[in-house]
């Protein structure tokens, strides 16, 4: 029969198989759990075995064999994991994080939990593709290069700032023109129509305005990455896959 075996807040564990044996043999539970007690040989295993209530078995295991146990697995390289049998290739998407805009809760809990499934994997032996599907293809870019565009102070300004820039420094620079292109997009239909036809170019491969959305996606690049670094994460420009990637499909 099934041992039933669980944890237990009265020993290490608590076993609750005999109910089931007693039952098919129709017999006392409690008189069947001692029988197995006293059947038991004596080991450096188990330190105590208690009849409780019915017939359960609660489990004491030795001091000697946790520590022994502990002792092994410390020396092991894998602490006593072992490899998957058959590993193969697992893809994770996780993160996820727009262009030109800051990550916010929900691109760092998928970033955590992500980073955590994909060490997990690794561990076990399978071949990982880390994948982030970064938001960097909209009617926004349009929007920012249009701006770029008709306000080049702004962009002398942000070429100034691109060598110094990191993390929090690089998104700051990214705010501030997208605020000021949004306030523009907003007010201004004559702009809003000349950015929509900037998405158009951007779709089209134009090289100009190519360009200008390419240094918004490396100066986000350097902030995603702060950000990541942070949480300890490995990540890099070949695990980064833009909805940008997609448009000659």
């Amino acid at each position: 029969a099934d041992p039933l075996l669980r944890r237990s807040d009265r020993a290490d564990f608590q076993a609750n198989g005999m109910l089931a044996i007693a039952k098919r043999l129709k017999g006392n539970p409690r008189e069947l759990a001692a029988k197995v007690v006293e059947s038991l040989p004596a080991d450096e295993l188990i330190a105590d075995i208690e009849v409780s209530g019915p017939g359960f078995l609660n489990i004491t295991v030795s001091d000697e064999a946790i520590v022994k146990t502990l002792a092994a697995r410390a020396a092991d390289a894998r602490l006593g994991v072992p490899y998957a049998e058959a590993p193969g290739t697992t893809v994770v998407d996780y993160a996820q994080p727009n262009v030109a805009k800051e990550m916010h809760v929900g691109h760092l809990r998928s970033a955590v939990i992500g980073d955590a499934v994909v060490r997990i994997l690794e561990f076990a032996g399978e071949q990982v593709v880390r994948r982030h599907h970064i938001g960097d293809w909209a009617t926004q870019f349009g929007m920012l290069i249009q701006y770029l565009r008709e306000h080049p102070h702004e962009l002398d300004h942000k070429a100034a700032n691109d060598l110094a820039a990191s993390g929090e420094e690089a998104m700051s620079n990214l705010n501030r023109l997208y605020k000021a292109a949004r306030v523009l997009f907003d007010s201004d239909e004559e702009f809003k129509e000349r950015s929509r036809r900037r998405v158009v170019d951007l779709q089209a491969g134009d090289e100009a305005t190519i360009a200008l959305w390419r240094r918004f996606v490396d100066e986000s690049k350097i902030y995603f990455y702060s950000v990541f670094d942070k949480l300890d994460m490995e990540n890099g420009d070949a695990d980064v896959v833009g909805e940008s990637g997609y448009n000659d499909m």
